[in-house]
Formats: structure tokens, C-alpha cells, sequence
């Protein structure tokens, strides 16, 4: 069954010309709208003007790398998902990319049907919720908002960390597993960089100034737990 999602708009930032034409082929007939920058300075400018859902950027970029530009997008308080892409396979490469934080990533040459699965989990929000509201210690979820509140001031979070902070609340007290993580959070297997559950736990608790594991305590060998109290 395929799923359109009519109101989405995606900003492609990619100088390859051919890949971006190509791209936004592919996701204009699963029914987004789709628009594409050729350089770093150009899709920042259009990330901090236009109303998009999910921005698919790509690292190496003329004028301005992706890296920088996520980071400033992110520094100017603009949570839109973005996928990161890049050419280079190398762990620190993709982790570089989660840590300025990018939600995602790709390794070029990629499956379109990959990228396709992302983009839909990515843009994927709760619907149905059982509480509008989840409260653990000093925290609040307000799922009407998709805003996360630490002792009455808002956390930046992507919706990547919001989506993990959320299931670990709701299994409060529960050791959740790192494939657990992975099922809820992403639909699909990470075989190839199976450590993202670490990098976004840390990104998590830095945000959390949670250096003492007051919050999320890690189960070593298993996966984490948000502690009640």
C-alpha cells in the first residue's frame, strides 16, 4: 500500500545535478512536494524561509559543506528531519553528520527504495496517543506540541531524539533494548552502523545535561532504561 503524503515538502540540497533531478523524480511521485538547492548557502537560505518537512542534504557541497549547514540550521533552533548523504563510508564521516545534528543518513551510491523508507519513517509522526502528556521526573512530553519540557524550559530536540525520549518514557523503569530501539525508532535493520542507538543516547543526555545517568541509565551489553526517580 503507498502512502501520499500530499501536504510534505522536501528541500533536496545536492550538486549533482543528475542526482538531484533524479531524487526529486522519485519522491514527487510518492506524492511530496519537492524543491532543490545546488549549493550549502542556498539550501540553508531556503531551510530558514520555506515551510519544509524533512530536508535531504548532502555533505560535500560547493560554498558551504552540509555539515556547517546543519549545524547552523540546528543552532537556529530549525528541528526539520534532515537526512544527511555523503559519498565517504567511513564511521566517523556518518557520525560527524548525526553529531551536528542530522537525524539520518545515507552512504552514496544508495537504493532510492532506501531512501524512500527513511524519508517515510522520518516524516512518520505519532498520531494516536494513549496520553497527550507523559511526565517522568522533572520532564514533560507534550505530545499535542511534539515539545519536550525539562524543569520548565523547552529542549531542542529532533524528532528522532523526541521519538527515542518518548519510548523510553513509556517504558519507564523497562531495560529497552537497543534492537528494540531500532525497531520502534527506525523500521528497519542498521546492520551496517549498529551503534546509532549510542550516538543518539549520547546526543540525548547531553541535551539532558544527564552526565551522571540520572535519566537514562545504561544496561551494559542490553540497551537503557529511563529511570523513574
Amino acid at each position: 500500500m503507498n502512502i501520499h503524503y500530499t501536504n510534505m515538502r522536501i528541500l533536496i540540497v545536492e550538486d549533482n545535478e543528475k542526482l538531484a533531478k533524479y531524487t526529486k523524480q522519485m519522491l514527487e511521485e510518492e506524492g511530496y512536494a519537492v524543491d532543490i538547492a545546488s549549493d550549502g548557502e542556498q539550501g540553508e537560505r531556503l531551510a530558514l524561509s520555506d515551510n519544509h518537512d524533512l530536508i535531504i542534504l548532502d555533505i560535500m557541497l560547493p560554498k558551504k559543506d552540509g555539515v556547517s549547514v546543519c549545524k547552523s540550521l540546528r543552532e537556529k533552533s530549525i528541528n526539520i528531519p534532515i537526512i544527511i548523504m555523503t559519498a565517504r563510508g567511513e564511521i566517523g564521516d556518518k557520525i560527524l553528520g548525526l553529531d551536528s545534528g542530522a537525524d539520518d543518513y545515507l552512504v552514496k551510491p544508495f537504493d532510492m527504495k532506501e531512501l524512500l523508507a527513511r524519508t517515510r519513517a522520518l516524516l512518520r509522526r505519532p498520531q494516536d496517543k494513549l496520553l497527550t502528556k507523559l511526565e517522568a521526573q522533572d520532564i514533560i512530553l507534550d505530545n499535542s506540541k511534539h515539545v519536550a519540557i525539562q524543569k520548565g524550559k523547552v529542549i531542542s530536540l529532533t524528532l528522532k531524539e523526541y521519538i527515542i525520549l518518548e519510548y523510553l518514557i513509556i517504558n519507564i523503569d523497562k531495560v529497552v533494548t537497543r534492537e528494540q530501539l531500532l525497531e520502534h525508532c527506525w523500521d528497519f535493520a542498521y546492520s551496517a552502523f549498529s551503534n546509532i542507538t549510542d550516538v543518539y543516547i549520547k546526543q540525548l543526555r547531553k541535551k539532558l545535561k544527564d552526565s551522571n545517568e540520572k535519566y537514562i541509565q545504561t544496561i551494559r551489553g542490553v540497551g537503557y532504561t529511563f529511570k523513574s526517580k
